[in-house]
């Protein structure tokens, strides 16, 4: 299963880009079944929280890509646990972004043999600073380890090193790259032949990180037919979201090219979340047959245990799936194929349950997708007759407004249900200390405060910023803690530049001065097991504002 990130339907040859030379994926839709009318979500994080359990992302709780809601809840059952359980070797080689601490990094959800960097991107917090796609340090299976050569070069390595292992067991591999997500670092030799047919510098390294994929991809290819194993290995490629650099379908204000669709990564028009799907597997499936039916991500999970006849995992309490296996479709059997609703959505952090169910633009912004219809906002388009979604026809046709809105009402609150509000950080358990950063934490709204999160390295310096927010967090064991703040991580380490620190759990609180030219402030203090809220004050020593500590390392030191 091979995910590219921000690549958008658009961004290959075999859709009609005039740039872009992709022969390598090009080949593979050849060979493949292409599914034609394909939705994931608008974002990282969602999509991969959705392709990993079959539900919606803001059922299993991971449907922002920082804010602590880029965590997959702890008892949700992911497509490694499934194979592993049915005795596959699981590997995953890439861009998790679904949690990076116990329980929730891909070593604890079911891969066997895990390559990955941390959070959103190779060179953001949480990663080592010297971190810039190029001879990198990722994470074997949680161990720090630096490995030469380009990001996308490495994890296709990995993947080949891992499929061609000598193993009596089928394996499952799992290949999420960080390509092509910003920032855009690639080789000249990829980026240069953009540059010089006129495109901006943005735009030739987003392209050359693409050439540069499908280079990769070929080799792999040749290496499943060199191995005999390309007749019976089910290859799956699909995109994240909705194109980074190509057009969002507005002639007035970008030259890209998005297969003349609205919107582009992040929205929740067209461009915004249908990208490309192709599924290859010679030995049973027809290649150059293309599905128009409606079909999600979330269909992967039951599709595939339909496929590779396997049973719900026994790890985890099997929940109810919200996709539905397309196996029938892609095995070209005649059935009687349902209609069906599908609801895409841009969730903030916190589910705005209490807005009037009667203002649609209360809402975060969101689309309901029926096989004829798109609602997007509030406004509605014929998917048949403009798939470029320029004429809004809720005026003319208020009944599919009010019927297709009471179902997006009736979804927002069955994924909203009551439950548990947080994905919780777990201190004092198998992995101790536990980190926490600031792309984690849920932005604090208090007066005066910015209500934000930062994730980019330079961020942590910029001496103006004052920006501040909480974790969820769960004592595992009642016993004694030590918390050290942090401004700046390990790797490089400076002044806070504050002169006293708070520290909050819970309905406890703990403060001490301290020099403006320490790196840390740290807290010994006995806490009960349990769920709470935790967060820090630093008092800038020369302004007097506050903001939070951007670091936290939490470990249970005592009983």
């Amino acid at each position: 299963m091979i995910v590219t990130d921000d690549q958008g339907y658009g961004d290959m040859s075999c859709h009609g880009n005039p740039w872009l030379k992709t022969p390598h994926l090009d080949q593979l839709a050849s060979e493949s079944v292409r599914l034609e009318d394909y939705h994931v979500d608008p974002v990282c994080t969602p999509t991969r929280a959705a392709l990993m359990t079959g539900r919606y992302c803001t059922r299993v709780g991971a449907w922002a890509v920082v804010q602590g809601r880029q965590l997959l809840q702890r008892d949700e059952s992911t497509i490694a646990n499934v194979f592993a359980d049915a005795g596959y070797r699981t590997g995953m080689f890439g861009k998790w972004h679904l949690g990076d601490a116990h329980p929730y990094a891909p070593r604890f959800r079911g891969f066997q043999d895990v390559v990955c960097h941390l959070a959103g991107g190779a060179d953001e917090i949480g990663n080592p600073v010297e971190n810039d796609f190029f001879d990198d340090t990722y994470y074997r299976n949680g161990v720090p380890e630096k490995f030469d050569g380009y990001c996308t070069d490495v994890f296709f390595s990995e993947l080949q090193r891992f499929v061609t292992q000598e193993s009596d067991a089928p394996f499952f591999a799992y290949l999420p790259l960080n390509a092509m997500h910003g920032p855009h670092h690639v080789a000249k030799k990829y980026s240069d032949p953009f540059l010089e047919q006129g495109h901006n510098e943005a735009r030739s390294k987003f392209f050359g990180m693409i050439a540069n994929f499908d280079e990769n991809l070929g080799r792999f290819s040749a290496t499943l037919k060199r191995k005999g194993m390309d007749q019976n290995t089910i290859v799956i490629f699909m995109g994240d979201n909705g194109t980074a650099q190509g057009s969002d379908g507005n002639p007035a204000n970008d030259d890209g090219f998005n297969a003349g669709m609205r919107g582009k990564k992040g929205s929740t028009y067209e461009g915004g979340h249908r990208v490309a799907c192709f599924v290859r597997w010679p030995n049973k499936l027809e290649p150059g047959r293309r599905i128009h039916q409606l079909t999600t991500h979330r269909d992967w999970l039951p599709t595939l245990i339909d496929l590779c006849k396997l049973e719900p995992s026994k790890s985890a309490p099997h929940q109810p799936f919200d996709g539905r296996s397309i196996a029938p479709l892609l095995l070209g059997e005649e059935v009687d194929w349902p209609q069906r609703t599908v609801f895409v959505q841009r969730q903030a952090d916190q589910p705005s349950l209490e807005m009037n169910p009667g203002r649609r633009s209360a809402y975060p912004k969101y689309a309901v997708l029926t096989e004829q219809w798109r609602m997007v906002n509030g406004e509605l388009y014929h998917h048949g007759d403009d798939p470029g979604q320029t004429q809004d026809l809720s005026q003319q046709h208020p009944e599919v407004v009010e019927q297709l809105f009471a179902q997006y009402e009736k979804h927002y609150a069955d994924v909203f249900a009551e439950g548990e509000p947080y994905a919780r950080f777990e201190i004092g358990t198998m992995e101790n200390p536990t980190r926490l950063t600031v792309r984690d934490w849920h932005p604090d709204t208090i007066p005066g405060v910015k209500g934000r999160v930062i994730w980019k390295q330079e961020q942590l310096g910029d001496d103006k910023l004052f920006i501040n927010g909480f974790w969820a967090v769960h004592f595992a064991r009642t016993g004694r803690y030590q918390i050290r703040l942090s401004r700046f991580p390990g790797d490089a380490i400076a002044a806070m530049k504050a002169d006293s620190a708070t520290l909050q759990i819970g309905d406890q609180t703990f403060s001490q001065t301290i020099r403006a030219d320490e790196s840390s402030a740290t807290f010994e203090v006995e806490l009960a097991e349990g769920d709470a809220l935790l967060q820090s004050w630093l008092v800038d020593a020369e302004t007097g504002n506050q903001r939070g500590a951007y670091f936290v390392d939490a470990k249970l030191i005592g009983n």
